[in-house]
């Protein structure tokens, strides 16, 4: 007989002897008995030295079917003590994953999702912002953001799929906390977007003044952000979001802007803070990033020139400092310092989830929220 034939006879001599058992088993018996069966029934295949590995697709097929029809009897058993004893079954508890609750979001809006089962609800405290950067390919976004990190500007053009950066800051002997997400890659992917847009605090929108199909796309992106905020607060009218508007590569010639400051200024005048800047010249930037922290509820002190740019290691003896004067007034010479956090990723689905699915209570801000806990 050829190994695969023998394997596979082994295997149904074991389903045998585990359907003998359950023959022989009363309806009210309860189901280890047949459990120890099946245990005992695969630790003979294993005195063979058959391992799982080694089976084959037949033998698999009926070790799974054994299992199927161990679980179905196991239902069937606790439908007759619950029937005997007059109680119902339990409700089935819907545990759904958190790529579940990704689709639900995708498919029927916030009303749908239902919080995730076992899990904790998650708060963010009060010195924490995320500032979600959207737009079309080439652009310059990533330029934008490579200036306020203190980066400079890089000529050559490299695709951003997805970037997640954390700033920290100490700032009046308070301890605040940026996280920027720069959603390039999610244009393809809705769910994802639509979930980078709930939990993002602040909004950086930037298209290009070469480019109308990039005014176009953020012009659907804000409203898009607009009826996502207003469904989460669950709002009858628009919720007012905090949003930068920045027409981009203002260092063009005039001959090739496609896009005039009139069709701006009618699309986003209202609730948006609108700059013509150049990533490539430095020119307004520092005005975007002013208008992002004070939208934001954050100290200007976060602009990239408004505070002492220092290494992680030097930022945290300086809070390691702090903490140990807590009870002390800070130093009047003392200035405000950031550092960007070198190991930051960001949160998985499930935690972005339970951010949004939160308490009711945290759809308006308190002032008894925690403070940011740094790393």
């Amino acid at each position: 007989m050829c190994p695969v034939m023998d394997q596979s006879v082994k295997a149904a001599a074991a389903l045998q002897v585990i359907q003998q058992h359950q023959t022989r088993s009363l309806p009210s018996t309860s189901s280890p008995s047949v459990l120890l069966a099946y245990k005992n029934a695969t630790q003979r295949l294993g005195a063979t030295g058959l391992k799982v590995s080694t089976l084959s697709k037949a033998g698999m097929g009926i070790l799974k079917l054994a299992t199927t029809q161990l679980k179905q009897q196991e239902k069937k058993a606790r439908v007759v003590r619950a029937s005997s004893l007059g109680k119902a079954l339990p409700a089935p508890v819907d545990k759904k994953s958190p790529l579940d609750q990704l689709a639900e979001l995708v498919l029927h809006g916030h009303a749908r999702l239902q919080p995730l089962a076992n899990e904790p609800q998650v708060t963010k405290p009060q010195n924490c912002r995320r500032i979600v950067v959207l737009g079309a390919p080439r652009v310059g976004k990533t330029s934008i953001l490579r200036r306020f990190l203190r980066e400079g500007f890089e000529e050559r053009y490299e695709p951003t799929s997805e970037d997640f950066h954390r700033k920290l800051y100490q700032i009046r002997g308070e301890t605040y906390q940026i996280d920027i997400l720069d959603a390039s890659g999610e244009r393809s992917f809705p769910a994802k977007r639509r979930l980078s847009i709930l939990t993002g605090d602040i909004f950086l929108l930037v298209f290009s003044l070469d480019d109308r199909s990039s005014f176009e796309e953020v012009r659907a992106l804000h409203a898009e952000i607009v009826a996502a905020k207003t469904a989460l607060h669950r709002s009858k009218q628009k919720v007012c979001v905090p949003t930068v508007v920045c027409a981009n590569k203002m260092d063009l010639p005039s001959e090739q802007r496609v896009v005039s400051r009139t069709e701006v200024l009618r699309a986003f005048g209202n609730g948006c803070a609108l700059f013509e800047t150049s990533a490539k010249d430095s020119v307004n930037l520092e005005q975007v990033f002013e208008a992002l922290a004070r939208r934001g509820g954050l100290p200007v002190e976060t602009g990239p020139s408004q505070h002492r740019k220092v290494s992680i290691r030097s930022y945290q003896a300086l809070r390691a400092a702090r903490q140990v004067e807590k009870g002390s007034k800070p130093a009047v010479c003392d200035a405000p310092c950031g550092a960007l956090y070198p190991l930051a990723r960001r949160p998985s689905f499930g935690t972005d989830l339970r951010l949004v699915l939160g308490p009711k209570g945290n759809r308006k801000q308190s002032k008894a929220m925690d403070k940011c806990q740094i790393q």
